[in-house]
């Protein structure tokens, strides 16, 4: 689900609807933890790169300073597609 190593927050499993909630709760409650931004997201774990785990992390954002506060890093292929085909990719930082 959601860790915390190596001062990022890594995502694993898959997000789905019955768990999006719990997601979005476990790495709010991470990203308040850490509380130091700019803070990476570290994507290689997530099984499914969904619109329904592309909308739980713009909620993380959304909960930070700024829209720059979280870097998103290893974006799997689909999210990526999913972020390119919305025009996201200038507003996400990804790495």
């Amino acid at each position: 689900m959601i860790t915390l190593k190596d001062q990022e927050v890594q995502v694993s499993g898959k997000i789905s609807y019955d768990n999006a909630e719990a997601y979005y709760q476990a790495g709010l409650d991470q990203i308040h933890q850490l509380n130091q931004f700019p803070l990476v997201v570290n994507l290689a774990e997530l099984e499914h790169g969904s619109t329904l785990a592309l909308a739980v992390m713009v909620r993380w954002l959304r909960q930070t300073p700024d829209a720059h506060s979280l870097h998103f890093k290893s974006v799997p292929q689909k999210m990526m597609k999913i972020i390119q085909s919305c025009h996201l990719e200038n507003d996400l930082k990804l790495i």
